[in-house]
């Protein structure tokens, strides 16, 4: 470790090879908590490569306890967290009205590192239980149209990391992989990113392959749609710049998707809006990236997606999703 830190504090870049022989170290506890800290640290002094990301994300798929959910042409949303913004659960709730609007969805999720509330923060609070038991996982996506897989259960190579990043308290490239290494390989991804420069890379990896997908980064630095400005959205079709008017609704301001300062108060606020009680700002964000989801899976204008969305949030069958999930996790 010693040698790859020193080629990396020189600006080297490592090979893809090289990369994934990292991880896979990482996996087998062959370097100590210093040098994993530090080869953190490392990566957020500098930008990571393609080939860097291409590395880690195979290492990490390549040991997860994989579920093969091909028949079910799921779609996971997930955002790479890390931009600093302090929203209520978006990409969480937005899942739930996907799953309302009828696509099945494989939720991938983890404890928030640089957030006040990540995706299994907040759905361990409302009562959900988490299980690689694939029997339980199957029975969800027959009954629900959707499951929660939480990343610590499936990437046992990430146990020496988990620690660390809880220690460190700020993005670090992990939070690059996430919404990369989802164990149930989904045949269509809805992914935000913290910067443009990622975006790219998702974009370049993601045509390599036969996954269906959009990519999200609003240009004010959110890692999802928040309609306080614009969004770079880039598939596997085209790219395009989505504004609120792509969706019928008005831009607002960053105070009205905030998330609180607790996991209790994101909570509160994940189960107002799914109630039907959200704020006007909150439904047509939570709206919008659903949308989205739903438009990549479909093939539907942004607006088509929006309005499915919005009849899934408002006509409760967001709710009994929840509800459902909930009640099998008992």
């Amino acid at each position: 470790m010693k040698q790859i830190l020193n080629r990396l504090i020189n600006h080297d870049i490592l090979t893809k090879a090289e990369s994934r022989e990292i991880l896979v170290n990482i996996s087998e506890g062959k370097y100590n908590s210093s040098q994993i800290a530090s080869f953190l640290t490392v990566y957020m002094m500098r930008s990571i490569t393609v080939e860097e990301l291409e590395g880690f994300r195979d290492a990490l798929l390549d040991l997860c306890h994989a579920v093969d959910f091909s028949d079910y042409n799921a779609i996971d949303l997930c955002g790479t967290g890390g931009d600093g913004k302090d929203t209520f659960n978006i990409s969480t709730l937005s899942s739930f009205i996907t799953a309302g609007a009828g696509v099945n969805v494989t939720k991938h999720g983890n404890y928030g590192v640089s957030s006040v509330s990540g995706s299994s923060n907040v759905m361990e609070h409302l009562g959900i239980k988490f299980s690689n038991d694939k029997d339980f996982l199957k029975r969800s996506m027959e009954e629900i149209g959707m499951c929660v897989l939480h990343a610590p259960l499936f990437h046992p190579a990430m146990k020496n990391v988990a620690p660390i990043r809880r220690e460190l308290g700020v993005k670090t490239f992990f939070n690059m992989l996430g919404p990369m290494v989802n164990p149930a390989f989904p045949s269509n991804q809805l992914v935000g990113v913290f910067n443009l420069e990622l975006a790219r890379m998702y974009g370049y990896l993601y045509q390599k392959g036969e996954k269906n997908f959009t990519i999200l980064h609003a240009l004010d630095g959110y890692d999802e749609i928040s309609l306080t400005g614009a969004t770079k959205a880039i598939t596997n079709k085209t790219e395009l710049m989505l504004t609120p008017a792509d969706f019928g609704v008005t831009g607002h301001t960053q105070q009205d998707i905030y998330g609180g300062d607790s996991v209790s108060a994101s909570a509160k606020i994940f189960v107002d809006v799914i109630s039907g009680n959200g704020t006007e700002p909150q439904n047509n964000v939570v709206c919008a990236n659903a949308g989205m989801a739903i438009a990549t899976v479909k093939g539907l204008t942004p607006k088509e997606g929006f309005e499915e969305a919005k009849e899934s949030l408002q006509s409760g069958k967001a709710k009994r999703k929840l509800e459902q999930l909930i009640a099998l996790s008992r």
